[in-house]
């Protein structure tokens, strides 16, 4: 990648997302550069990034700023617009995850983004978390044998609503669209399309408006996926338990990506994502019980990729198309929850 190369970056929004997930990355990995923001947090901008523009309104960003790459992290309901009015601008697009709310949103975004000549993008970090990697790599080296069933927890200890977008009865609002996107990507990635998927999705905390909890089943030839959320966890988090023909690896606690980054840690060193010894999963065989040293996971892969994708016309990290796959499950696993039934799933789609 050329030396001085650079790609000036616009971020919409400047709440969690961009702050833990996005900005550590665009400030400190060449060839990013933060040149503009939308938020009405103006003021706090100016003072921690001096030089940036400050756009009050997201679509005089996007129509006036000088910006090459935008990321989206506005509430789920407003991607569609957005993303379309980037694409419309020329600019390449970021979008947090969900992609869209609507299956016809996501097609019409792809067919944009083929038409300008763009990269469109979701930003799957999860694909980067160190146990995901290490499930892939004990698959990958035959470890486990023949996956049978997995299972794949994202679980808290939420047991009150809280005010924000997220939890209000918004379209692209609940967990479902928050988390399940997450675990279905992840799933896709080991296991592929499945043949049928049987949901619960549910608001099980008094006075809530939208679904705080999920519970997925994949349906596979050969074996079954689980995917849960719970608000209600308070014991330690159950994140994968996968069981083989040759052995079952369980693996508790969140990839430390997250907590590190809202401590302000810069992805600047090499094992900056690499998780403590304490906290390693066990493969259990025949042979007995072993702990197995996790993988270094790293999000800043991500963003070496896309700039790749950007700049050189390499391989985008996160296509849009395997964004959209995993938006279809989540309007089938709502369907199969309203339902009370198996969806099955057509091999074409």
């Amino acid at each position: 990648m050329s030396t001085t190369a650079e790609i000036k970056t616009a971020v919409i929004g400047y709440g969690f997302s961009a702050t833990t997930f996005h900005l550590p990355f665009i400030l400190n990995l060449p060839p990013f550069r933060f040149t503009a923001v939308s938020t009405s947090k103006g003021d706090v901008v100016r003072q921690q990034h001096p030089g940036v523009e400050v756009y009050t309104q997201a679509e005089k960003l996007l129509t006036e700023s000088n910006a090459d790459l935008v990321i989206i992290t506005a509430p789920n309901e407003a991607h569609f617009a957005l993303a379309k009015l980037a694409l419309q601008q020329g600019k390449h697009v970021v979008l947090e995850k969900p992609f869209v709310t609507r299956v016809e949103q996501g097609e019409e975004l792809i067919a944009l983004a083929r038409k300008q000549q763009r990269v469109l993008s979701v930003y799957h970090n999860r694909r980067w978390d160190g146990d995901f990697l290490t499930v892939r790599k004990l698959m990958d080296d035959g470890r486990l044998g023949t996956v049978r069933y997995f299972e794949s927890h994202f679980d808290r200890f939420r047991p009150e609503v809280r005010e924000r977008w997220r939890e209000s009865n918004v379209e692209g609002g609940g967990i479902l669209f928050d988390l399940g996107p997450h675990l279905l990507d992840q799933a896709l990635q080991l296991f592929g399309p499945p043949t049928a998927i049987t949901a619960q999705v549910k608001a099980l905390r008094p006075h809530a408006e939208v679904d705080d909890f999920f519970h997925l089943t994949l349906h596979y030839p050969e074996r079954l996926a689980v995917l849960r959320s719970s608000p209600f966890c308070a014991s330690p988090n159950l994140r994968f338990e996968v069981q083989g023909t040759a052995g079952s690896y369980v693996k508790f606690g969140l990839d430390p990506q997250e907590d590190r980054l809202k401590a302000g840690l810069l992805p600047v060193t090499a094992n900056w994502a690499q998780e403590a010894p304490e906290q390693y999963g066990q493969l259990y065989t025949a042979n007995g019980t072993t702990q197995v040293t996790t993988e270094t996971g790293g999000y800043q892969h991500y963003f070496q990729q896309l700039a790749r994708a950007v700049l050189f016309g390499g391989k985008v990290p996160v296509s849009a198309e395997q964004a959209l796959y995993g938006i279809r499950l989540v309007l089938l696993a709502q369907q199969s929850s309203a339902s009370g039934q198996t969806i099955k799933i057509d091999s074409r789609e």
